[in-house]
């Protein structure tokens, strides 16, 4: 599976209306967050947070918990 566009430099994508974090090297998370942007329209209601460093420790000092596979 090809990465979310505008957000492929990214590995850890996080979605900003639950506080999940997502590994896009995992394809069943990747999939998962894929199926969000595109129902629930996140990239334009800008509710998608990247991080720097791209990081699950970052995601997580920042408030999000980890997406199950």
């Amino acid at each position: 599976m090809s990465k979310i566009r505008r957000l492929e430099e990214h590995r850890f994508i996080g979605t900003r209306d639950d506080m999940v974090v997502y590994d896009t090297n995992d394809s069943a998370q990747e999939s998962a967050l894929e199926a969000r942007v595109t129902a629930d329209d996140l990239i334009s209601a800008t509710l998608i947070s990247t991080f720097g460093p791209d990081t699950v420790e970052e995601a997580r000092s920042r408030g999000f918990k980890p997406a199950s596979s």
